[in-house]
Formats: C-alpha cells, structure tokens, sequence
C-alpha cells in the first residue's frame, strides 16, 4: 500500500508532518474500507502528531474526518465533541468555508439522529448561510446536499408537506443529475415518500422506480434497501399485499447479502408489518439482531476509547528531554526507596501477625482439646454407671429369673404328662419374657456405643444449640449417616470446630443473615463441610486479608484440606471445605 510506503520512509526521514499525512491517508483507505478500528487508530494519530507541531489546520481536517467515522459507527456523543473541537480551531482561521459547512452539515445529521430538530434546523440553516459566499465550487451540489437534509428533519418531525417544498427546492437545483446522481436519486425517493406520507399521490409509484433504477444502475445496495421499503409501505396502503410483500421480501433478501445489519432490520420491521402470518419469525429474528447490533455498537465505541488510551502520549511535549530524565531518576530512585521501605516495613508486620496468629491457633487448639477431654470423662462415667446398671439388671432380674425357670422345669419330672405340657408352655412363655429382656439391654448397650463414637456431634449439637438460643436467625444442621467419625482424627475434629466457630461467627457479625445451613457430608474420600447463609454477600476480590478467613484457610491447611468461598453483594455466602479421609492415618490418636 502507496500510504504504508510513505508513513515507513517518513518515518525513517523523521517528518513529522509526513508521518501525519500517512496516517491519515491510512484513516481515510480503512474508513473507505469500512475498518473503523483501524481507520479511528490512524485519525488519532494523526492527530497527536498535528498536536504536537501545531498544524491546525490539518489537524481540524482530521478531527472532523474522526468525527464522520464516529457518526458511522453511532458513537454520536463522541462525534459531537470532535466537531466542536474543529469548529473551535475554525473560528481563529480565514477561508474554511467549506471545513465550516461539513461541521454544520454533520451537526444538522447528530441533532436529527437524537431527535434534537430545533438545533438540527439550526445547524442546516447555518450550513446554508455558509454557501452563500460563493466560495465553494458549485458543482459540489452542497446546496442541494442541504435541501435535502433539512427536507429529512422535516419528515422526521412528520411535518411532510414542508419536507416536500424543500425536497422539490433540491431537486430543482441546476446540472444536478450530471453532477450528483446519487443525491439526485436520494432527493428524488425522498421527495416521492414525502409526498406518498403526505397524501399526495402525484408521479406515484413512477418516482419510486426511477430512483430505484438509478440506484440499482450505481450498484448502490443500500439506498436500493430504502428505496424497496418505501415501495412496499406505497403497496401496502394501495391493499396490493402482493406486491407489497414481494418487495418487501427483495429488500429482505439484498439486505442479508452484505455486513450492515441496520438495513436488515428496516427490512424485517417492514415485512413483518405487510406479512402478518408470518409477523411473529420475523419479529424474532429483529430482535435478535437489533440485540447484536446494540452490542457492536457498544463495543465499537468502547473500542474506540480504548484505542484513545492505548496509543495517548504525554500532552505536555515542551520540557527538555535531559531534564525529564533527570527528574525521572529522582522519582524512581524515591520510589524504589519508599517501595523497600514499605516492602520491609509490611514483611515485618507480616511476620509479627503470623507469629501472634500462631500463638492464638495453640492457646485455642488447648481450649477445644481441654473440652473436649472434659466431655470424654463426662461420657466414660456415664458409661460406667450404665455397665453397673446393665450388671445389676442381668443379675437381679434376668438371671433370678432364669434360675426359678431350671428349678421349676427339674420339677416337671415328678409330675403326670397332662399337668407337665401345661406347665412346660408356661415357663416357655416366661423365657420368652427373659428373651425380650436381653433384646431390650443389648439394644441399651448397641445406643451406649452409638453415642461414644457420636461424641464429637454432640459437641457440635451444644455449640449449635448455643447459637440457637442466642440469635434470631434460623440454623439448619444436617449430618451425612456415612460419616464414621471414629476414624477422624482429634486434629481434625478441633480444627473444624473452630472453623464452624469462625463461619458462625462471620455470619452472626457481618451476614446479616436470615437462615444459616451447616452440612457435613462424604464426597468420594473427603469428608466436606458446608456453611450457607442468606445474607448480604461481599466481594471476594476485595476482602482476601479478613483475620477470620485467613483462621479458616490456615485450618483447612492445617488438615490438607481446601477451602472455597463463593459470595457476592446480595446473593449470600457459601464456605465450602475439603479435607481429605484416610482411615489409615486417622486412626490414630482418636479420644472422641
């Protein structure tokens, strides 16, 4: 590419006012090439550079050429400024007539595109006053350009009949045909769907079609779009469904072959307003694509903001080169040095709050081990109470009565065969009796077992029965029945009792929260600890250094396991830990 090969040698010979050049003669072939990302990246180039060597008058060509392709790309805010930026450089020059009529003409379109008429007119009318000087060549049919601009702001006002009168004043403009084809034919389908909007239906549909032909004859597809539209709504109101459909479907048809997807959407609205049966697939379909085209437009002026970021340079290009470094080696060096000191100053801090953190694990590992002790013996005299009770219970009741059975079946010798069956099915009826009896303290002695290995739920249950009486909010607990605590170490248990302390806690002081599920439950070989609540949420992002969270990471760590925090503002928080089962590890050291 010719631009490419001039910005490189530009660059090269380091002219700046050639490197501009470039830039915007590459802004122009990719904005002509409908690449606006690459065309705005090159204008604002451009324009850095003009900046900078203080050629406005070029730079005021750019701006206006960024804000066109700003327009284009319905970044209509953005557009605005660029304009008065260049109207802003204008005001200080001499014979910029025609740089003045393009701000006005575009301001007119922006004003109209936001509904603004008052200041679009405004705008227009200036456009034209500007053309009164004569200055510009006339063959450019800017007059006629205007006419039909503000015949548009007219129609979009709905006041038709004043679009007609300045739409026919276009068109009534000398040599324009010769001249300016294509606007002849806009003015000229303009004119004709005034008119049709306005009631009048002189040189309907022959006006339509001409235009039509002269579009099509210009290979111009998308002013062919138009043009079909204004047919089928004409068709429409003549009740000619037939052909008002067809067209309909012809502009639906040429507007899917190219990239703009505005054009499609005029075409479904209008097909789906001439073809009712079929209204609703096509309604679906504008929906989905004016969602896609509000989301290209978004992201495109996004894009463009971004380009402004990336490639923006220090505005204040004056100091001397030497004395900015100087003063660069003086910041760095501060900065490194304040950057070492903090970097000290929070190491040791660190290391402070870690060894106070440590020494805080230890003092409360003793208190849940002290508890959990003192819980122990409280079960083992329980334990002993009941053998004693069980003992006593064979003793005194079941054996007594197993003896006075033998006694009385040794008995049953001396007595006749008739009297002995009688009293056989007795005593067999007492044993029974001593049957149910046994059942009843063995299944004693099967709940007393139960109960020993499901110590360390009942420590559980008293903290929550704890929570409970203390706070409003609901507490739901679960335990999975798989769970064989027995094999879970001491370490562990103690360790996810205080995490359990610590996610109550959280949820009692900052939650806020209605309901709380705690839930243990096995997943393949890990044991998985769910603490749930209703509350207010936080951002995991910003709260990672919270003393309470930094307790349970530490824990989980502490019993290999891991810990996962879901949360946002409003949606509640979920803690959810892991900690890996090994049964042949955790038999060890178990008092619980």
């Amino acid at each position: 590419m010719i631009s490419e090969l001039i910005l490189d040698r530009s660059i090269s010979a380091r002219d700046s006012a050639n490197i501009a050049k470039a830039y915007t003669y590459l802004g122009d072939y990719y904005s002509a090439q409908t690449i606006s990302d690459s065309a705005y990246r090159n204008y604002f180039k451009a324009q850095k550079i003009y900046v900078q060597i203080n050629d406005e008058s070029n730079l005021a060509k750019t701006l206006l050429s960024k804000a066109t392709l700003q327009y284009n790309e319905s970044d209509y805010f953005e557009s605005e400024i660029s304009v008065f930026k260049v109207l802003g450089i204008l005001k200080q020059k001499k014979n910029v007539n025609s740089q003045l009529y393009d701000c006005y003409n575009l301001l007119g379109i922006l004003y109209n595109q936001r509904e603004e008429y008052k200041k679009a007119l405004e705008f227009q009318n200036k456009a034209l006053d500007v053309l009164n000087d004569n200055t510009i060549p006339s063959d450019l049919q800017l007059r006629a350009t205007s006419l039909n601009n503000i015949g548009f702001i007219y129609m979009s006002m709905l006041n038709y009949t004043q679009a007609v009168y300045y739409f026919e004043k276009g068109l009534e403009e000398k040599n324009l045909f010769q001249e300016k084809t294509i606007l002849y034919a806009m003015l000229l389908d303009n004119l004709a769907y005034a008119k049709f909007k306005s009631n009048r239906m002189d040189g309907l549909p022959e006006q339509f079609y001409r235009s039509l032909k002269i579009r099509d004859s210009l290979g111009l597809k998308t002013e062919m779009i138009s043009n079909q539209i204004h047919l089928s709504e004409y068709y429409a109101f003549k009740k000619d469904t037939v052909n008002a459909i067809k067209i309909s479907k012809e502009a639906l048809l040429l507007s899917r072959s190219f990239e703009k997807l505005n054009n499609t959407l005029i075409a479904l609205k209008q097909i789906a307003v001439v073809d009712p049966r079929n209204a609703s697939i096509y309604s679906k379909e504008y929906i989905r694509l004016s969602d896609k085209v509000l989301k290209a437009e978004r992201n495109m002026g996004e894009k463009f903001s971004r380009i402004e970021y990336e490639t923006n340079e220090i505005k204040d290009q004056n100091f001397n080169l030497q004395e900015k470094n100087k003063t660069l080696v003086y910041v760095f060096s501060i900065c490194t040095l304040l950057g070492l000191f903090f970097y000290v100053y929070k190491t040791q801090q660190a290391k402070n709050r870690e060894l106070l953190f440590k020494q805080q694990q230890q003092i409360a590992n003793e208190d849940i081990y002290n508890l959990m002790i003192s819980q122990q013996n409280e079960i083992e005299l329980t334990r002993i109470k009941e053998k004693k009770k069980v003992a006593q219970e064979l003793h005194d009741g079941v054996l007594g009565r197993m003896f006075g059975i033998r006694i009385s079946l040794d008995s049953l010798d001396k007595v006749d065969e008739v009297e002995a069956a009688s009293k056989r099915k007795k005593y067999l009826a007492e044993l029974k009796n001593i049957e149910q009896d046994i059942r009843e303290i063995s299944h004693d002695l099967n709940r007393e077992k139960s109960e020993l290995i499901n110590n360390f739920v009942a420590i559980l249950n008293k903290l929550f029965e704890n929570q409970r009486n203390t706070y409003s909010s609901k507490l739901i607990t679960s335990f999975d029945p798989d769970v064989k605590w027995e094999l879970i170490s001491n370490i562990v248990k103690i360790n996810l009792y205080r995490i359990i302390q610590e996610g109550l806690q959280n949820c009692n002081k900052y939650a806020k929260a209605d309901i709380i599920k705690i839930e243990f439950k096995i997943e393949n070989d890990d044991l998985v600890l769910t603490i749930e609540d209703d509350g207010i949420g936080f951002n995991t992002n910003k709260t990672k250094n919270g003393i309470g969270l930094h307790n349970i990471e530490y824990r989980a760590t502490e019993c290999r396991g891991t810990v996962t925090i879901k949360s946002a503002k409003g949606e509640g928080t979920i803690l959810i830990v892991k900690i890996p089962i090994d049964p042949n590890n955790n038999l060890q050291n178990n008092d619980i």
